[in-house]
């Protein structure tokens, strides 16, 4: 007698290997890709960001000639090892760096705004180091381990958390009903995302909506290279793009143990 075999739609199929064969890459391509961005910006601009460094700080060319060369040399590598999957973690730890000498050296820790975004790329980092314990652990399998999967759980839980804070920026306090019906929407996905309640779901749709967002008012490719606010809305453009990539993850790798999804099977 030949085994039942219980009947799995091509929809099912399909979907199933999307996400956890080919979406992660996807999703880890577009979280790096705005320190790829600003890497390659550091090598092509290397005079304007060591002028800068020095006029804001008065530190000298050698030391701002270093704070450049360590965005340039720790973005790419970062980069560089994220994509080849080899020692993720100590790529992430070396991205978050970078956030935090950047946060300080820019001044970006007085901008309420900058500071969110740059919060929500290290909420992508989180989401990044959570999937990297997830295919160390998976060649454990069977290994009898006490809670190994604690850290993971908060890891994606603060990532998920800090990803939201990118959407805060996009609200708009104007009185028409556009403007409204787009806060009330989107204040409900993130609170969606945030409490992992449908948090696919809800992921999903905020990839597509801030996409469209994205290509819409960060169109950096119709500015003329030489105009300041080509290089503005690039960076803007990127740094979007990598809050995508961890809106990818959340969606590919599902919210995580601390979450409304996960309390329902209890249920």
């Amino acid at each position: 007698r030949f085994p039942l075999l219980l009947p799995v739609s091509e929809e099912d199929f399909i979907k199933s290997k999307v996400t956890k064969q080919y979406l992660p890459h996807v999703a880890r391509l577009c979280l790096i890709s705005t320190f790829l961005e600003d890497g390659i910006r550091m090598w092509f601009q290397w005079s304007e960001q060591r002028d800068y460094i020095d006029g804001t700080w008065n530190c000298g060319y050698f030391l701002a000639s270093i704070f450049v060369f360590l965005n340039l040399f720790g973005q790419l590598s970062g980069c560089i090892l994220v994509l080849s999957r080899n020692f993720v973690q100590y790529a992430c730890f070396g991205l978050f760096g970078i956030i935090a000498l950047q946060t300080i050296a820019y001044s970006i820790l007085w901008d309420l705004k900058f500071l969110m975004r740059n919060l929500a790329l290290g909420g992508g980092l989180l989401l990044l180091l959570a999937e990297s314990r997830s295919e160390g652990k998976s060649m454990f399998a069977g290994v009898p381990t006490m809670r190994e999967s604690s850290p993971k759980q908060y890891m994606q839980l603060g990532g998920r958390v800090l990803l939201v804070l990118m959407f805060m920026t996009l609200l708009h306090f104007d009185m028409n009903f556009f403007a409204i019906l787009q806060n009330i929407v989107g204040t409900a996905l993130i609170i969606l995302v945030a409490i992992g309640f449908k948090t696919k779901l809800a992921a999903l749709t905020l990839v597509i909506w801030l996409f469209g967002i994205n290509i819409y008012f960060n169109a950096f490719w119709t500015i003329p290279a030489y105009k300041p606010m080509h290089d503005f809305l690039k960076y803007d453009f990127f740094q979007t793009m990598s809050v995508i990539g961890g809106l990818l993850l959340v969606v590919a790798l599902g919210p995580g143990g601390v979450s409304m999804d996960e309390k329902k099977k209890e249920w």
